[in-house]
């Protein structure tokens, strides 16, 4: 009689409550790996703000370079003035900026390439222009759509190491796009640079750290000690 009640429950595909088996949850899924860290830096100009994210983990030595620029104010009162845009609609470009006056430049930086920190030549990118590797000081430019034809190639022949990307736009994309669509001068520039040269460069107000530096404490105010009145002659 029990062997037709069971063999009934299965063949109805009846639950049966005592044979049950209980299944384990799933484990929870492994933390997520920490964003790596950065400095974000505003760079005010004529045409709007900028917000950037120096590289500080990933690229250290070039971040590190253009925050003491920064800090400094160095950047204060550069501006942009090349518009270069590689497909005619100005999908894909790039805008420069940085320091012309000599007297305001620290000396160049080491090289640091996009095969040793990751990086890549793609939307909103910045990055160090240079001649020869090593002589890149605070000139830069920044990424409109995707140019990573300008990343390190160690298979490539020449000169292969590319150039060093060190921030991220993270706002003010559409102001390096107005950048890139100002009058270009038909006279300014020479070799490849002619016919990108912006005809009135714009104007970097200030470059600010987004969270400023702590200021150190205020030291203690020591008073002298009082001086006693001379005693009275009698």
């Amino acid at each position: 009689m029990i062997r037709r009640a069971l063999l009934a429950a299965a063949l109805l595909g009846l639950a049966l409550p005592t044979l049950a088996q209980e299944v384990p949850a799933p484990p929870p899924p492994p933390p997520a790996a920490p964003e790596p860290a950065t400095v974000k830096v505003v760079m005010t100009t004529e045409l709007g703000p900028i917000t950037i994210a120096l590289e500080t983990e990933r690229a250290p030595v070039t971040a590190g370079y253009i925050l003491k620029h920064v800090d400094e104010r160095r950047l204060d009162g550069s501006a942009f003035y090349r518009a270069y845009k590689v497909v005619p609609d100005g999908s894909i470009g790039l805008v420069q900026a940085g320091i012309q006056d000599g007297r305001k430049l620290l000396p160049p930086v080491a090289h640091e390439p996009t095969t040793a920190t990751g990086l890549t030549h793609d939307e909103g990118a910045v990055s160090l222009a240079r001649a020869a590797p090593g002589t890149a000081q605070a000139q830069f430019f920044f990424i409109l759509g995707n140019l990573k034809g300008l990343d390190a190639n160690p298979a490539g022949p020449g000169d292969n190491l590319g150039f060093a990307v060190f921030g991220r736009v993270t706002e003010g994309l559409d102001v390096v796009r107005r950048i890139l669509n100002v009058p270009i001068s038909a006279t300014k520039g020479e070799g490849v640079m002619k016919g990108q040269m912006i005809e009135t460069p714009v104007k970097i107000i200030s470059v600010n750290r987004l969270i400023p530096l702590p200021k150190p404490p205020a030291k203690p105010v020591v008073k002298p000690p009082a001086k006693k009145p001379p005693p009275k002659r009698r």
